[in-house]
């Protein structure tokens, strides 16, 4: 895609050759389009490589209540309703397609290594219990207790069984088999330009000169959503690209089991998660950088995230490397996603996922197909409406240049 355009001259488009058309094959523009074509639309999928995006990188838990931020009880709401959904969706998408998707309720522990991190968590337990959620103090000894391979440190932490983790990767592959089950078309090839004819969107010029019409366009770019040419500037998406490092590493037999939950902690200020795959990966993440369009791994990314994760897990040296990658996640002004209709008519928006993309996977297919064939958009998601950023995207200043790594709390 290319950046926004000064000036966005209305086009002329084909017919509508679909129903709808999808800018955007990562894990959100794959459930738009499965789910769309559920209801009866005919489907159409714009991505030069389908199944890639934010969620090839991204760890995959699912966790809605160690997640929990101050000033995020609405996103609370949101994220709760799409965990609650997940056991039936993993099911239906793992029967839909014939792939498993790596999904386990293994829960998660997030726990201290000094007196600082011991008294966050029991502000996070005291705002978890305020909003009505279920999660459990436990002591070092009882944390060693469930996880021995943790450092003799741990000063206690949090058991949350209700957040669960799936395979990211798993989970793409799985939805573009079922999309294809489904009918719906694939087009390998960058969308170009979105086609405005009277005041409507009218589907996109790709970059090969090719015109496809749609009756509606939905763009689920990730962090590229606001960058695609012809979308008027006070309907273009306020998202940015926010860079997350993460390693993956292979538990050999030998070691099995090594870790049988989610491990999270706070390592020298830095947040930290260990995710553990029945397959025997381990994934180790993530660094939050705002660094623009750089999805370079560096030295420095992968020293901090191994050290950290040693100090935590101290076997963890003596597994093998076997993957550092770098991604980008669509941040929006408020860290929550962007749902629904834009003012322009024919136009809806699937992005600003953040940290949320694949727990929010269910509920956003759910959302963007009741959208779709109704044009209503539910209840639970009208406070993540587009609108709310009517302008915000012409207003808002350039990406930040590139400045020094700075490892804080967000995963991928």
């Amino acid at each position: 895609m290319h950046p926004p355009q000064t000036t966005h001259p209305r086009t002329t488009a084909s017919s509508a050759t679909c129903d709808v058309l999808v800018v955007g094959g990562g894990v959100i523009g794959l459930v738009t389009a499965w789910r769309a074509a559920q209801r009866g639309l005919s489907v159409a999928v714009v991505d030069p490589e389908p199944g890639g995006g934010a969620a090839r990188v991204a760890a995959g838990m699912l966790a809605a209540v160690t997640e929990l931020h101050y000033g995020e009880e609405t996103l609370l709401a949101l994220n709760l309703a799409s965990a609650r959904r997940y056991p039936a969706f993993a099911a239906e998408l793992a029967e839909a397609s014939g792939r498993d998707l790596g999904y386990r309720a293994c829960g998660t522990l997030a726990v201290a290594l000094d007196s600082d991190d011991r008294a966050h968590l029991r502000e996070l337990l005291a705002l978890q219990h305020r909003s009505g959620l279920e999660s459990q103090w436990l002591s070092g000894r009882e944390c060693r207790r469930l996880e021995p391979m943790l450092a003799p440190g741990v000063r206690g932490g949090l058991r949350v069984d209700g957040d669960h983790q799936v395979d990211p990767r798993r989970l793409t592959a799985a939805l573009m088999v079922a999309c294809e089950r489904a009918g719906v078309v694939f087009h390998r090839v960058r969308a170009e330009r979105l086609c405005v004819v009277r005041d409507r969107a009218a589907g996109v010029v790709l970059a090969d000169g090719t015109e496809l019409g749609a009756a509606q366009t939905v763009l689920a770019a990730g962090s590229l959503s606001g960058r695609l040419a012809g979308v008027p500037d006070d309907v273009l998406p306020p998202v940015r690209p926010v860079k997350g490092q993460v390693l993956r590493l292979t538990v050999p037999k030998a070691y099995a089991p090594f870790l049988s939950r989610t491990v999270r902690a706070v390592v020298r200020g830095s947040h930290l998660y260990l995710v553990p795959r029945e397959s025997g990966e381990l994934v180790v993440g993530a660094t939050t950088e705002e660094l623009g369009w750089d999805t370079t791994v560096t030295a420095g990314g992968v020293y901090e995230l191994l050290r950290d994760a040693h100090e935590l897990v101290p076997g963890i040296t003596e597994l093998p490397l076997t993957e550092t990658l770098a991604g980008l996640r669509p941040g929006s002004p408020d860290n929550a996603p962007l749902l629904g209709p834009t003012r322009l008519p024919g136009l809806h928006l699937a992005t600003g996922h953040y940290r949320n993309g694949v727990l929010l996977t269910p509920l956003t297919g759910d959302v963007m197909a009741h959208v779709l064939t109704t044009g209503e958009l539910p209840e639970e998601a009208r406070p993540f409406t587009p609108r709310r950023f009517d302008g915000a995207a012409a207003e808002s200043p350039a990406p930040l240049p590139p400045r020094p790594q700075s490892f804080t709390e967000q995963p991928v």
